[in-house]
């Protein structure tokens, strides 16, 4: 730990991502399909395979399929990072996921209806708990700082990224393991969201498009290596961006419908961008939380426009691709922010044909990926129950 003051906050170098997602597992498959068209059918990570990250069979066996995206995104993004060099109780692990191991629940549940009590698995309760992905982390790599979970709806990834950033930059932990997974595409969990009238019944993803009917549900989990940036030049790791600040506030209004106008976007956008010690001038891009729903890209675009004016920054929502994955997708989202500073590549907001003439004109990218000069970007993430959450990053 260096000898700053708790008021003077060290800076975040992110060193490591792994990606699993249903449009490509790793860096290099996930930014060519944040380059393609979206896939039609399920948003399943149908190219995953527990198998290449783990050894042995029963320990897939008694891990849900959250936590396995958890562990196998972990671990891509440490073998990015190379070997962490602080002291092991000085590395944490925050991985968050909005609903947890939604498909041992409802699998035991019909054990439990059919077989009877005697059936239920003994590892249904550490399957199916929200910690389970960071606790898996942590034993595996015997990490031995903070452990924990956050579980703030699909706001999780974001905050759980802050959150970590802060353990950084007031000196509790000099690296942390952070990001955020899912895979809550269960019949119990799909179903609750079509009758609420959430989902696409085309089940094409719109953002700001005028005939958006809903998100497309999708699964998957993203993990940033966090570490000070002193330690990381130190040790020589390649720095892939830089966490400036973070926001988290609740909208105090409603438990699916975001606060109108737009109003804790808004107050979450400045909040980040205070911590960041940054303008709203400095803005370079915005990754939209973007869902395809008629609220939430009203409330959004509405933000973003009396944050920034019109036309403002580069906006992009990756979850006309990816889908909406809920508790992983700020992760992925973060994730996607740091590969389009690398390529100087913003991706285009697939499914995005007729921009709603209803909503202030905000410069949303479409049809083709858009060249850019990497500067400070936020991502955005707003979740069901009032939670909104805001990452600023910075190239390297």
């Amino acid at each position: 730990m260096s000898g700053k003051t708790m008021t003077e906050k060290r800076r975040v170098a992110v060193t490591g991502i792994g990606v699993i997602s249903p449009v490509g597992i790793g860096l290099e498959a996930f930014w060519q399909g944040l380059l393609s068209p979206q896939p039609t059918g399920p948003r399943r990570a149908q190219d995953f395979d527990p198998k290449d990250y783990y050894e042995d069979a029963k320990a897939i066996r008694r891990a849900d399929r959250f936590e396995q995206f958890a562990v196998a995104a972990a671990q891509q993004a440490l073998e990015q990072s190379g070997a962490l060099t602080v002291a092991k109780d000085r590395i944490g692990v925050l991985v968050g996921t909005g609903i947890g191991g939604a498909q041992t629940h409802e699998d035991q549940t019909l054990v439990l209806d059919k077989k009877g009590a005697r059936r239920v698995s003994p590892f249904t309760v550490p399957m199916m708990m929200a910690n389970a992905g960071s606790a898996a982390i942590s034993m595996r790599h015997g990490f031995q700082g903070p452990c924990e979970c956050l579980t703030t709806a699909c706001a999780t990834g974001t905050h759980a990224i802050g959150s970590a950033a802060r353990w950084i930059q007031y000196g509790i932990c000099d690296a942390v393991v952070a990001g955020g997974s899912e895979a809550a595409m269960t019949p119990i969990a799909i179903s609750g969201f079509a009758n609420m009238k959430a989902l696409s019944a085309t089940g094409i993803s719109r953002p700001f498009d005028a005939t958006r009917d809903g998100f497309v549900i999708s699964e998957g989990g993203a993990v940033l290596v966090l570490e000070e940036w002193e330690e990381a030049t130190r040790r020589g790791a390649t720095i892939l961006g830089e966490i400036l600040g973070s926001a988290s506030v609740a909208d105090a209004h409603h438990i699916t419908a975001p606060a109108p106008g737009g109003a804790g976007a808004t107050r979450c956008m400045q909040r980040a961008l205070d911590d960041a010690n940054l303008e709203a001038s400095a803005i370079a891009h915005i990754n939209a939380h973007g869902t395809s729903t008629p609220l939430n890209d009203r409330a959004e675009a509405e933000g973003i426009a009396k944050m920034f004016g019109r036309p403002g920054p580069i906006v992009t929502s990756i979850k006309g691709v990816t889908g909406h994955s809920l508790g992983a997708s700020g992760a992925l989202e973060a994730a996607s922010v740091l590969l389009a500073m690398h390529h100087a590549l913003i991706p285009p907001t697939d499914g995005l044909e007729q921009f709603d003439p209803e909503l202030p004109m905000i410069d949303v990218v479409q049809k083709d990926a858009r060249p850019w000069t990497p500067g400070p970007s936020l991502s955005n993430s707003f979740g069901f129950g009032g939670h909104n959450g805001t990452v600023v990053l910075g190239p390297a």
